[in-house]
């Protein structure tokens, strides 16, 4: 074959196995190896671990884009000091993920703006990255896809599938009360991940306050119970982030 065929078959080859960083730039990594004089194991070995970095970044966004974060927020953009002084103090831990390979749950009760939901996006961004499959929703959200589901007939796909995410972010638990069905759902499906997949729920009710959604004490403890067991509870009582954001606003006006 001569070189045009050669490189046809390339292409074709490159497509069918799903190869896209060589369909795109194999001709010119040929001239690069010929124009560096690079052994044929040296061309291979850059060549693939070009293909390989393309995969592993579009698997991060894609992991990323498919956990439906409202918007991007890093671990690395939170002004340390000005968290509350419980968060401070655990957010080392948190960042090394240790708490998903051991399915614990990370709940951040405290007053709005203080950086809860900051914090969990974070860590489910930094997850995403460290290839962990991870969904962000907010309670009321999830409620409304449960009710449908099962109106739908469809719960039994959902659930299969809200069991698969390694991490789920559950933000805003105390904005919206439930009615007994929604309270229920709620409870199966959290319950469902208890002890073996890893849940940050942020709410801005403490613990005695959670009957105000669920209605039921009974269901009430049995959820507090099963969610906080070997789970990290955080302080996130504090001066408020968005406060201070608005006031430095207003005064460079």
């Amino acid at each position: 074959m001569n070189n045009k065929e050669i490189h046809e078959k390339i292409s074709l080859f490159s497509k069918e196995l799903k190869l896209p960083y060589i369909l795109k730039h194999f001709k010119e990594e040929i001239n690069e190896a010929n124009t560096k004089n690079l052994t044929f194991d040296e061309f291979l070995y850059e060549l693939f671990e070009k293909e390989y970095d393309l995969r592993k970044e579009n698997g991060i966004k894609n992991r990323i884009r498919n956990a439906k974060f409202p918007y991007k927020k890093y671990i690395e953009d939170l002004v340390i000091k000005d968290l509350p002084e419980d968060a401070r103090n655990k957010l080392k831990i948190f960042s090394s993920l240790e708490f998903i390979k051991n399915g614990q749950n990370i709940i951040l009760a405290g007053n709005p703006g203080t950086g809860k939901t900051h914090m969990a996006i974070g860590l489910g961004i930094k997850a995403c990255i460290e290839g962990y499959k991870v969904l962000f929703t907010t309670i009321p959200l999830l409620v409304n896809h449960l009710k449908e589901s099962r109106s739908e007939k469809t719960l039994r796909t959902f659930e299969k599938r809200f069991e698969k995410y390694d991490l789920i972010i559950a933000d805003e638990l105390g904005y919206i009360s439930f009615d007994k069905e929604g309270s229920e759902l709620l409870f199966t499906y959290l319950s469902l991940r208890a002890g073996r997949k890893s849940t940050i729920i942020t709410t801005n009710l403490s613990f005695e306050r959670w009957d105000e959604i669920f209605k039921d004490p009974v269901m009430t403890a049995a959820m507090i119970d099963r969610l906080t067991h070997k789970s990290y509870i955080v302080n996130m009582n504090g001066n408020s982030y968005r406060l201070k954001e608005t006031k430095l606003w207003l005064e460079n006006q």
